[in-house]
């Protein structure tokens, strides 16, 4: 039995047990954004066991007219505020974001395959 997963419109399939040996490339390198919604914050705060307000003024920063979570600067690097150097992974992975969930399966990923291996090892086919 394969462990790929492949999504339609997409060339590619993913490997999610390559996350293992990656050390979370997707969670850190350059500064981007990780949008989150009202629902995904409340479950956030939720699993962290906050205040909505408390974990919005600790881990949100407002980009336009959406909210991303903060990073922290990690000498030239950016990583996700809760990816855990230490492991090498998500702190709140049961709750993480849709964006992080549908990763690499980004319209972004279908125009740019160069980024998108260089980003991920778990990727097949690109």
């Amino acid at each position: 039995m394969s462990d790929l997963i492949s999504q339609e419109g997409f060339s590619f399939a993913f490997r999610p047990s390559a996350c293992a040996e990656c050390g979370g490339h997707c969670c850190s390198g350059e500064s981007g954004n990780i949008f989150v919604s009202l629902a995904e914050a409340e479950a956030l705060a939720a699993f962290l066991n906050l205040e909505l307000e408390v974990f919005a003024l600790r881990y949100l920063e407002k980009r336009g007219y959406r909210y991303s979570l903060i990073e922290r600067r990690v000498g030239e690097e950016h990583d996700c505020i809760f990816f855990d150097r230490s492991f090498k992974g998500c702190s709140v992975y049961a709750a993480r974001p849709q964006q992080c969930r549908s990763f690499p399966f980004w319209d972004y990923f279908k125009s740019h395959p160069d980024a998108l291996r260089a980003e991920c090892p778990g990727v097949v086919g690109v």
